[in-house]
């Protein structure tokens, strides 16, 4: 396993982070991913030198069992050699139905989540905290206010931002700056190689502000893997694929991941796979571990120890520039507009 620095931080990860919103996740009334199979994952990802953990206080069913799986593996591990990120905004559903301050990034609901997510991890601190979401209805300040001092407090390393729009990840890192409080040095957008210019400008201020990148879904949603098949010229979202894979468990795969752009990106991917001996997923992860302008830490959520061994093989290949930009130009179509995501 490669390691590299996340940001402008002074913390080593290893250049994949495993991804756990599926620990313990009822989809259907199917549980995803159990107990057991949780703890034979993260052994799975330990032995492959993956020291990057990805959770959440709202992941799994209840809410929080995907943080207290973690937290069971975690007791027989030295704390100090894993980084584990964890989020807040959500309405966290194991303590009942929700009061009117039990969600959001206001003040009372992050001092009560962080405490929480502590208890069910069985540590006395996070590497890195994440606001879920942008609250509307907080002001910025109390909530930058709110996270410095946690992290003076030593129960918080470092501050995440996941989905928002640029401006306000610009507004945030603006009001820390001019407030001296601690920012935000990693951000969780959703990125992958068939969606990369939708986030175009908020992915220009991370790389302006030297702010590591750690996508979810960077497969997209496993679309980006090969195994599904498109079905119909004229209907980007008829597609084939195996019995019990994401698209046919989850009713918004088509609307997130299937599009004219994503096909035609895959197809080249499935080429330089071809070229390079690797499998479509490697290609697509390597892409992301390669961009120029910032450090990208793609989120691999594998489903059993079989598709976790094939994302690390990830770090064993590596594109040209030429494999590279074909998948850039991918997303384009001849007359060079962008293909569209439907």
């Amino acid at each position: 396993m490669e390691y590299t620095t996340l940001g402008s931080t002074g913390t080593r990860v290893s250049q994949l982070c495993f991804g756990t919103w599926r620990f313990g996740r009822e989809t259907g009334g199917v549980v995803e991913t159990d107990r057991e199979q949780a703890h034979e994952l993260l052994d799975a990802a330990w032995d492959h030198g993956i020291n990057f953990i990805d959770t959440a206080n709202v992941y799994g069913t209840p809410n929080g069992t995907s943080e207290e799986y973690i937290g069971e593996w975690l007791a027989s591990h030295d704390r100090e050699d894993v980084v584990i990120a964890s989020k807040v905004y959500f309405p966290f559903d194991g303590w009942g139905e929700p009061g009117p301050n039990d969600r959001g990034l206001g003040r009372k609901h992050i001092r009560a989540q962080i405490e929480g997510t502590l208890e069910r991890l069985g540590t006395d601190y996070l590497d890195l905290y994440y606001i879920h979401r942008w609250d509307e209805d907080t002001p910025i300040e109390e909530t930058m206010r709110t996270l410095d001092d946690l992290v003076r407090e030593g129960k918080i390393n470092y501050l995440g931002a996941s989905t928002m729009a640029s401006w306000q990840l610009t507004k945030a890192l603006w009001k820390s700056d001019v407030e001296d409080l601690a920012s935000f040095d990693v951000a969780q957008p959703l990125f992958h190689a068939g969606y990369r210019d939708d986030v175009k400008d908020y992915l220009d201020v991370c790389a302006d502000q030297d702010i590591a990148v750690c996508p979810y879904s960077p497969l997209a949603g496993g679309f980006l893997t090969g195994k599904y098949e498109r079905t119909s010229d004229d209907d980007p979202t008829a597609f084939e694929g195996p019995d019990g894979a994401r698209g046919s468990l989850d009713d918004r795969f088509d609307d997130y991941y299937l599009s004219e752009r994503g096909w035609h990106v895959l197809d080249e991917i499935r080429a330089i796979a071809d070229e390079l001996d690797a499998t479509p997923a490697q290609v697509a992860l390597r892409w992301l571990i390669e961009q120029p302008d910032f450090t990208t830490i793609p989120i691999v959520g594998a489903r059993t120890t079989g598709q976790l061994d094939e994302n690390v093989g990830a770090v064993d290949i590596s594109l040209s520039d030429e494999q590279f930009n074909r998948i850039v130009d991918a997303r384009y179509a001849g007359d060079g507009e962008r293909w569209g995501h439907r």
